[in-house]
């Protein structure tokens, strides 16, 4: 079973979730940034039900270690849709909304096929070892696309506050999960110490994404010179 520290730590997230979304619909911008809040939905339903599953058949079940890697397959690529979104935000003023959903529409595809190819020669479990392998290749192909849309507005002299706190909460997020995925994977017999650390990982971007709706304004902008230093 989990132990006090997990269960805090779970009902912090679980907090942070619902502030998002309180935050979102006081702010009159559910609609606007409609994927991210819909991810947000996603985690809190995925929350009741890894708890249910949890109380009823325990941490160490099959059915616990089901739950929580395909519902955190889904959700991954609900993350990488939202994502989407914000490129399209940055690119809204060059009308590249549509180009820019083909091209990540297709980069999920081609993610997947990859995943599929390499687990069907290695894996007798195949659907259960393909979901974990696409939830860790997406967080890697999430976390290349958020530097490059960082890059983007660098270059776009994007200075749009709101947006920025987004791609760059984004980017340590993506940062975060494909930095435990890599050393779980090197180093397994770490597993166990990375199982609390991925569940302080889930509080951050509920609780960046709730500042960002209820602290920033979505006219504000930054100062140009602010923008160029935020990297160092």
């Amino acid at each position: 079973m989990l132990g006090p520290f997990a269960y805090f730590i779970w009902v912090v997230g679980f907090l942070c979730e619902v502030t998002v979304l309180v935050c979102a619909l006081k702010k009159q911008v559910f609609r606007r940034y409609l994927l991210l809040n819909l991810y947000v939905v996603g985690l809190i339903l995925s929350e009741f039900l890894r708890y249910k599953v949890l109380a009823e058949y325990g941490f160490s079940s099959q059915e616990y270690m089901y739950v929580y890697y395909y519902s955190d397959a889904v959700l991954t690529v609900f993350l990488y849709f939202a994502l989407s979104t914000l490129y399209a935000q940055v690119f809204s003023e060059m009308k590249a909304e549509r180009f820019v959903k083909m091209v990540m529409i297709l980069l999920l595809g081609g993610t997947a096929l990859f995943t599929y190819a390499v687990v069907e020669q290695s894996s007798s479990k195949l659907v259960t070892h393909f979901v974990i392998e696409l939830s860790q290749n997406i967080y890697f192909v999430g976390l290349v696309l958020t530097y490059v849309l960082w890059a983007a507005i660098l270059k776009l002299r994007e200075t749009r506050s709101r947006l920025i706190q987004l791609v760059l909460s984004l980017g340590v997020y993506f940062s975060l999960h494909a930095a435990n995925y890599a050393i779980r994977n090197v180093y397994p017999p770490l597993s166990s110490v990375f199982v609390p650390l991925t569940q302080v990982f889930g509080t951050f971007l509920p609780l960046a994404w709730a500042y960002a709706f209820w602290r920033l304004p979505e006219e504000e902008r930054l100062v140009p010179s602010r923008l160029a230093v935020i990297p160092r």
